[in-house]
């Protein structure tokens, strides 16, 4: 048994939300890096925010901790969740020998009724002390926001509303961001009657913090450092290391996904993935990989092991070989299949439903709950402007929000459930005139 271990190793997971925060598994079977990690790719590549000088002194001037809000979910159910912890038993830990892979992953779903169950933290104090000192969002200052005291509006263990069965959808956020950073999508979902999986890539995500408080931090800064040391080969092996490690955890989660179906524990139903960055490249991978993924949204990840989007280099498996089935790709302004060459091929060789969207004046962490959180720290903590533009762009936080969960939403919809959109997805549409088609 994994020295780890603190469960039975007989219990089994339950993706339904009806089991306990700790659970053992056996298994049967590009902007952002980590700030110290400068650029490495895979959609990773750093950009620059405002002067240490500058953030310093804003922060001198207003002592006190910025708290924030994430914005409330629009649909007709209540959000309940659950944390599971799951351990595969027969994958030795990729990032640490002699460990077995353990992960931790958030179940969102309808719940009958949240009430007397209490609303859950975004992130834990330990992942939010983990999160504040890698800080993917560069010149934010250090120990200024108080990460761990935003709300979510997911309900501990709410009972789960099973009329019907539920499609599955899982999120894998970007390289050194914990899988929190998605709530505003994972929550959004989990409204309109959707279970979501939530995956944490453990010593990639900046903190992962386990039942009983262990928290593992991330290991890529280091990782990054020795293979730059070492020479642009190491990087690029680097990069597809971490990309191979966020699939084989995804097909983890998948198999119990199926376990739970099988338990009837939830309904069969069918299962999309999408996610940020990285995440959104596991996503098409995954499903390039597995069958058992139907459908995949890529918010802003290329999908090549290059340090900038718009390099041409060495493709992915997904984007030279393309995909049968359907998938949605959501850029920030200036990466579309016209200047992603991965992008590009990737449609190419696609025959497949597909769609190439941009939200006009969106930058790459735009695709993350950094859309809301920004602004609110930057008026808190009177960072200048630039701050809030060079993180998440020029497009109000409420309309980039909009259009992301109209856009993922309607996209999962159409695909995992057969529901008409009256040609949404097909153009253009006068409610969202920042979503340009491509």
């Amino acid at each position: 048994m994994d020295s780890n271990a603190n469960t039975n190793a007989d219990t089994k997971a339950d993706l339904s939300a009806d089991s306990t925060t700790d659970i053992d598994v056996d298994m049967t079977s590009r902007r952002r890096v980590l700030a110290a990690a400068s650029a490495l790719a895979l959609g990773w590549a750093a950009t620059g925010g405002p002067s240490a000088t500058a953030t310093a002194t804003a922060a001198a001037s207003t002592p006190r901790m910025a708290r924030m809000k994430l914005p409330a979910p629009t649909g007709p159910y209540g959000v309940g969740t659950v944390a599971l912890r799951l351990v595969d038993r027969e994958r030795a830990d990729p990032w640490v020998p002699g460990r077995r892979r353990e992960l931790m992953v958030d179940v969102r779903y309808p719940a009958r009724s949240v009430a007397a169950h209490p609303r859950v933290p975004q992130m834990t104090k330990g992942e939010a002390a983990g999160f504040d000192r890698v800080n993917n969002f560069g010149d934010l200052p250090k120990g200024r926001i108080d990460w761990s005291a935003t709300q979510t509006f997911a309900h501990l263990g709410a009972p789960p509303d099973r009329r019907g069965p539920r499609p599955v959808v899982l999120y894998s956020p970007g390289v050194g961001d914990p899988r929190t950073l998605g709530t505003t999508l994972t929550d959004e979902l989990a409204s309109h009657g959707y279970v979501v999986v939530a995956i944490d890539h453990t010593y990639d995500a900046s903190a992962v913090e386990f039942p009983g408080g262990r928290v593992e931090t991330t290991l890529l800064p280091q990782e990054f450092e020795r293979a730059l040391k070492e020479g642009p080969e190491a990087v690029v092996a680097l990069m597809k290391k971490t990309s191979a490690v966020r699939v084989a955890d995804t097909r983890f989660v998948l198999d119990e996904v199926e376990r739970a179906f099988a338990a009837g524990r939830l309904e069969r139903a069918p299962v999309g993935m999408f996610g940020q960055s990285a995440g959104g490249f596991a996503a098409l991978q995954t499903m390039h990989d597995d069958g058992r993924i139907a459908a995949a949204a890529n918010l802003d990840g290329v999908i090549a092991y290059v340090s900038d989007d718009h390099d041409e280099g060495e493709l992915s498996s997904v984007a030279r070989d393309g995909l049968d089935g359907p998938f949605l790709l959501m850029g920030m302004d200036g990466n579309d299949r016209t200047n992603v060459p991965s992008w590009r091929a990737l449609w190419e060789h696609s025959d497949g439903w597909h769609r190439d969207l941009v939200l006009r004046g969106a930058q790459h962490a735009t695709y993350t709950d950094a859309t809301s959180l920004i602004p609110q720290i930057a008026r808190q903590l009177g960072l200048p402007k630039e701050t809030v533009t060079g993180l998440v762009g020029t497009v109000p936080a409420a309309r980039a929000i909009a259009a992301q969960r109209a856009y993922v939403t309607a996209f999962f919809d159409r695909w995992l459930r057969g529901r008409a959109d009256g040609h949404f997805l097909d153009g253009p549409s006068s409610r969202y005139p920042e979503v340009r088609f491509v």
